[in-house]
């Protein structure tokens, strides 16, 4: 039986650990951008890997800075040295994929992220990645069908080596719909992760199970003489 992989994606700490605590999640996933709505820099990259893996995680992908394949290749082999549980995040360009290529040579681990077109699947296993993070959100955002595209590239990889880690999923239905066609991996947000662990439906399932356990309220007493002139019931004598 094939086995899912759900990641964090999100380089807030006090975010991060609460769920890695449950035990359900394999690592984090971090960006230039998330580490930016952390306020944190490239710098804070070896901080950001101790206190995940402190925490449980087991992979840790951390991206690339620069744009040339001198700079990617640098940046891409400092990020190695931090530990054999890095992936090395590089965006689908074109020194992106020849970087790729040169790093996996090297027994790198390197997702290609980014990644807006099926026709990069083809061009990520062509770079021996590890894996491809389609942007799924972001496609549909610019017109293409991204849950179509993501399944595409599914099914372009096949038995490759290269997997596909579906990112910028935005609803718990496009989860569902991607793993039924065959995606294994998903790095998902703080907030969906909690929508998708806290279903108001089986919340309030759960809570009529401990009601049902509780038993019935006792009965209501019922009155036994007249009322009094204001309303109450009469606790004097008979009239």
């Amino acid at each position: 039986m094939t086995r899912l992989s759900l990641f964090i994606d999100s380089a807030q700490q006090r975010e991060v650990e609460p769920l890695l605590a449950t035990g359900l999640f394999d690592g984090v996933t971090t960006n230039p951008s998330l580490l930016a709505r952390a306020g944190l820099t490239q710098d804070d990259l070896p901080a950001v890997h101790r206190w995940a893996t402190a925490a449980g995680a087991s992979r840790v992908y951390l991206q690339t800075l620069g744009l040339t394949l001198p700079e990617i290749l640098a940046s891409g082999r400092g990020l190695r040295d931090l530990g054999d549980d890095v992936v090395v995040k590089i965006p689908a360009t074109a020194s992106g994929f020849a970087a790729a290529r040169r790093l996996a040579a090297e027994d790198v681990p390197v997702l290609i992220t980014a990644v807006h077109h099926a026709s990069q699947a083809v061009l990520a296993v062509a770079a021996d990645a590890h894996s491809i993070a389609p942007y799924v959100g972001r496609m549909t955002d610019a017109g293409r069908d991204g849950i179509a595209q993501t399944l595409a590239m599914q099914r372009i990889l096949g038995d490759c080596r290269t997997s596909v880690l579906a990112a910028s999923v935005r609803t718990a239905d496009d989860v569902a719909l991607l793993a039924a066609g065959g995606v294994t991996d998903f790095t998902l947000s703080p907030a969906l992760l909690e929508q998708m662990l806290q279903d108001d439906l089986t919340t309030a399932a759960a809570a009529a199970f401990e009601d049902a356990l509780a038993g019935p309220p006792p009965p209501a007493v019922a009155p036994t003489g007249p009322a009094d002139a204001e309303g109450g019931q009469w606790t004097g004598p008979p009239r």
